[in-house]
């Protein structure tokens, strides 16, 4: 029968060598266990179901579980581990499922569209799992054992810190979420533009704006960053420009210089690919978040960042790597998704579950895999230093003496 070949393709495609912590449950009560200690038990409720194991690649085998082709019991760390390690088994990291480059297209319209589809599934869907500033973006950890509250408001500062925000400053945030890093800024005592393309996002960070008593220093706006004309002292984005696009990162970075005053400092904080070709995510799990979470996301290597930061006239004075506190944070969100899972499927459908589910654990793993990195970039406008460069010689006004 055909479903036994596929099925004995899968089998001795793992081989007898590798250490695969799975077992596999079939429909007529047939049962496999590959490693020594499975940890994770995939039920196939039919033959059909076998061709999201044939190749078993990341995006293959996410679409058999969010779909609902088969069930699969364990920890959601312990699935993502599972699945990458039958991934390598069957995949290799270059060609169909590794790092391709994409060039999406980019267009106000688009761009609105896709982050109202990623960041419009509920407000109360992500309050359930973020830490309650809701700052959806990677934490700082000073020793790696705070709370998630704790490592966020760390998070906050830390950026406030690195671009000397003075009260009284004009700072605009691109991308603001639900309005943490604007309202922190205006606790220091700083006046604010926050925008945003969510509509969810924006109504609860102008309810967060009013609840703080900071209207006069806070405004929201539902704003594409390439409508603003106006100067600014400060400027920071955080967790936006992965939805930039590779072919706009030139024209997103010539808006932040024009946008500057001169003297202003700038902080790009984003997602970076860790292949020099900013290739995407290897052993086709680019391709899943590319249809369920982040449509037409692209991440470029830190080494493109600078390059189009210099051609736009952008001088990179300080990049940081955070890419073990994102890795963290992750885990942190995964954790605690888990934990409330009962009421997550009580708020959304449960392919949406399910997606978010593999999501958080697989970019936890992806970030612990060095797959993807996230970087820091503080910039000023490039030229004389005396008018344009504003930081101290050393980055003791950052971390402290």
């Amino acid at each position: 029968m055909f479903w036994e070949q596929q099925l004995n393709q899968f089998v001795h495609g793992i081989g007898e060598r590798a250490n695969v912590p799975l077992k596999l449950k079939l429909w007529n009560g047939g049962e496999y266990a590959f490693g020594k200690s499975p940890k994770v038990t995939i039920t196939l409720p039919g033959a059909k179901a076998l061709k999201f194991l044939l190749p078993p690649s990341l995006d293959n085998l996410a679409e058999g579980y969010v779909r609902g082709h088969f069930d699969v019991a364990g920890k959601a760390a312990d699935i993502i581990e599972t699945a990458s390690a039958l991934a390598r088994t069957g995949v290799e990291k270059t060609g169909r499922f590794g790092r391709m480059v994409r060039a999406a297209v980019h267009t106000k319209k688009r761009d609105a569209e896709d982050i109202a589809y990623h960041y419009d599934v509920s407000n109360d869907f992500y309050q359930l799992w973020l830490d309650p500033r809701m700052v959806y973006s990677c934490a700082y950890f000073r020793t790696g054992a705070e709370d998630l509250a704790t490592a966020q408001t760390a998070k906050l500062d830390h950026i406030l810190n690195k671009i000397m925000l003075k009260p009284g400053e004009r700072l605009l945030d691109i991308g603001c979420g639900w309005g943490a890093l604007a309202i922190r800024a205006a606790e220091r005592g700083a006046n604010v533009v926050g925008i945003t393309l969510s509509k969810n996002q924006y109504d609860l960070a102008r309810e967060r704006v009013a609840q703080a008593g900071l209207q006069d220093k806070v405004e929201i706006r539902l704003q594409d960053y390439r409508d603003i004309n106006e100067s600014f002292d400060k400027i920071t984005s955080v967790g936006m420009f992965e939805h930039v696009g590779l072919k706009n990162l030139g024209t997103y970075f010539k808006t932040i210089h024009k946008l500057l005053r001169d003297g202003g400092l700038a902080m790009n904080h984003g997602i970076t690919s860790t292949d020099p070709e900013s290739g995407a995510t290897p052993y086709g799990a680019a391709d899943f978040i590319e249809k369920y979470v982040f449509p037409h996301g692209e991440l470029p290597h830190i080494s493109l960042v600078l390059k189009e930061m210099e051609a736009a006239g952008l001088e990179a004075l300080d990049v940081e790597s955070l890419k073990r506190h994102y890795a963290r944070t992750l885990q942190i969100w995964a954790e605690n998704y888990e934990a409330h899972t009962e009421e997550i499927k009580q708020l959304v459908p449960d392919l949406t579950y399910r997606v978010w589910r593999v999501y958080l654990a697989g970019c936890a793993y992806a970030f612990a895999q060095h797959w993807v990195s996230i970087h820091q970039v503080l910039v000023c406008k490039a030229g004389a230093e005396s008018t344009l460069n504003p930081t101290p010689w050393s980055r003791e006004y950052i971390y402290g003496k």
